[in-house]
């Protein structure tokens, strides 16, 4: 129930560019400590902050669980195939919001329609997914489908801040920085989520996720978890 198994040719058409992404300061005040401090830092705050939205959400997460059973059925969770820190696979969890055999659905409708194959090529999303239920919209465009990820988080398989979970068919859209995606963990939010989302060409992501990867501090860190929440709540780019 992901793309992992729809690359192919349409990976030829990736150069597409949409809107342009918006410049961000990484904020330092002062000297950053140094690396492996850092380092510890930022894994004690993904830990505690992760803790405490589970337990701030859990109405909400359990309200969620039993919407999701009622009106979709089993399986409440997936958990999808992505490239980890090092380039270790972990499954990465998000409440479901594809329908059964979502990557034929995907095929059949790539293959019947040229204009969203191109879309699907440039950003590797579609706004008129015909993989997402109903009920799965709602929560996508909220971003609550990517609640179950704080237990990615703290689990070490992922960081609150960092570059977007990718999975294994987009490794070659990195090209030479790949190497240098795999030297952090994927993030629950980062430069790409505040700067526009799906509105952006997956070149731009790239370049988003590389600066994050150059630039990292834990202000930045910081500053870009203050802003994740406007981001949401605009929902800009959120399909």
């Amino acid at each position: 129930m992901n793309d992992m198994n729809v690359s192919g040719n349409l990976n030829a058409m990736n150069g597409t560019h949409l809107q342009a992404p918006e410049q961000f300061a990484f904020p330092r005040i002062g000297n950053e400590a140094s690396h492996g401090l850092s380092v510890y830092l930022k894994r004690a705050l993904d830990t505690v902050i992760s803790l405490i939205a589970l337990i701030v959400l859990m109405p909400m997460i359990v309200m969620l669980i039993a919407l999701l059973y009622a009106v979709q059925g089993r399986p409440i969770f997936v958990g999808h195939r992505r490239i980890g820190k090092n380039g270790v696979m972990f499954p990465c969890l998000k409440f479901r919001t594809m329908v059964p055999n979502a990557d034929e659905a995907l095929l059949r409708h790539l293959s019947a329609n040229p204009s969203e194959r191109a879309e699907w090529a440039a950003t590797r999303k579609l706004k008129t997914d015909p993989r997402i239920t109903p009920l799965g919209a709602l929560l996508r465009k909220s971003s609550a489908d990517e609640i179950p990820q704080l237990l990615n988080v703290i689990l070490g398989q992922m960081s609150i801040v960092g570059p977007r979970p990718i999975v294994p068919s987009e490794a070659e859209f990195y090209g030479r920085h790949f190497v240098d995606y795999i030297r952090v963990r994927p993030g629950l939010t980062g430069l790409w989520q505040i700067s526009g989302r799906n509105d952006i060409s997956y070149n731009a992501r790239v370049e988003l996720d590389m600066r994050y990867v150059r630039e990292q501090s834990i202000w930045g860190d910081i500053v870009i978890m203050a802003k994740t929440v406007p981001a949401v709540l605009r929902a800009h780019g959120s399909y």
